[in-house]
């Protein structure tokens, strides 16, 4: 799929060269790379390999996303997976969002995964399931659900019905295989969120067969808690996090 409209010049995908540890980052459903950027510079500056993906069909125009399917966002995280492959020797994932749920899908889909950083991961969204339903091509967006009012996301202003229909189908792909997931995992998640019900995160941590499992609330943040209030202390959580599994490697 060719998409028609270039690339939003803050929705370009990111890579940063390090050291030999890489972390793979995913924005989410109808958003871009800029709701992820400050981590994965925060990531580089702490020395590691950063990728960011710009997932098919996102950043440029949602009539693009409209003619992707979950295999093309699929497809786009793998790409930044074989790019820090070939340069690390240890490989974590974060995401938000969708993101989350395809950081789910990498650790599920590849055992060498060293740890897992989902924040407001989705994995069962009733309202998508009702929307998915309509007869209308496109719905009201679903971005920006941020609780700092300075701040605004970088996302569609209308969702596809169609890209409705894939998520639910990703989703349940991801949610049906969590056992499988045993790696060990940090999970952030907003206690309000008007996207994805906060009781995912839970089903998350008690589906996942990690032994080194942990859930962080973010009372301060919305949904794109990477935008907003919480930034900080995902951050510096998630490089403490990964800093601890690095040193029992080299121990």
């Amino acid at each position: 799929m060719t998409e028609k409209h270039s690339v939003m010049t803050e929705a370009q995908p990111f890579y940063f060269e390090g050291n030999k540890v890489g972390i793979l980052i995913s924005h989410g459903f109808t958003g871009s790379t800029q709701s992820m950027r400050p981590l994965g510079e925060a990531y580089a500056k702490a020395g590691y390999t950063v990728c960011g993906p710009r997932l098919k069909g996102h950043g440029t125009h949602y009539e693009d996303m409209e003619k992707t399917t979950y295999h093309d966002w699929i497809a786009s995280i793998e790409e930044g997976y074989q790019w820090l492959n070939e340069r690390c020797d240890t490989i974590f994932v974060t995401g938000l969002s969708m993101g989350g749920t395809l950081t789910l899908y990498v650790a599920e889909t590849y055992p060498n995964i060293k740890a897992i950083i989902p924040i407001n991961a989705a994995i069962d969204i009733q309202d998508m399931e009702n929307m998915q339903h309509s007869n209308q091509r496109f719905l009201d967006a679903i971005g920006s659900d941020l609780k700092n009012p300075d701040v605004k996301e970088l996302a569609y202003d209308k969702t596809p019905v169609q890209s409705l229909k894939e998520i639910v189908l990703l989703m349940k792909k991801v949610k049906e295989s969590l056992h499988t997931v045993t790696c060990p995992a940090l999970i952030f998640v907003s206690t309000e969120d008007h996207v994805v019900p906060p009781e995912n995160s839970q089903t998350i941590y008690d589906s996942i067969s990690s032994r080194n499992k942990q859930i962080i609330s973010l009372k301060n943040s919305y949904h794109v808690a990477t935008l907003d209030n919480d930034q900080q202390l995902i951050i510096d959580e998630t490089l403490k996090f990964i800093d601890k599994i690095c040193n029992k490697i080299n121990a």
